[in-house]
């Protein structure tokens, strides 16, 4: 399942050309994988709770178009689950015209808090966690 957030951005995220600094696409698509996260009621003082938490261990993105100050866009975000410790999150940053402006490629794992390493079965410890697996495609 697509997951999407709306983002306006703020004068503060400009570079000295006038559009989005690079750094802030990161904060971009972090901030919608939180709201997916707690979309699926997965909140950080339960995933604390339970002595898990997500980490990215790699990140990519394209540029494709500028986003400029007071622009709209949805940020988009999609797990995609395979059988062992990580788990791929595709991310897409959308202007409302339509108009794709940047994607975001992350593998990301469940870290155990205690033992500092990543869990075995990240998907199944979070549909155990979660009250919306499903959001998660789980």
């Amino acid at each position: 399942m697509t997951f999407s957030v709306p983002v306006t951005v703020r004068g503060y995220e400009l570079d000295a050309l006038g559009h989005v600094n690079q750094a802030v696409y990161m904060q971009y698509a972090e901030h919608g994988r939180w709201e997916f996260l707690l979309a699926a009621g997965l909140q950080p003082d339960k995933l604390q709770a339970a002595r898990v938490g997500p980490v990215v261990l790699e990140s990519t993105i394209k540029y494709r178009r500028e986003l400029r100050g007071g622009d709209e866009f949805r940020v988009t975000c999609e797990f995609a689950w395979g059988n062992g410790k990580t788990f791929r999150i595709r991310q897409e940053m959308i202007r409302v015209d339509g108009t794709l402006s940047a994607e975001v490629g992350v593998v990301g794992g469940l870290l155990d808090l205690d033992a500092r390493r990543l869990l075995a079965d990240p998907a199944g410890r979070l549909r155990e966690l979660a009250s919306r697996p499903d959001l998660l495609g789980l």
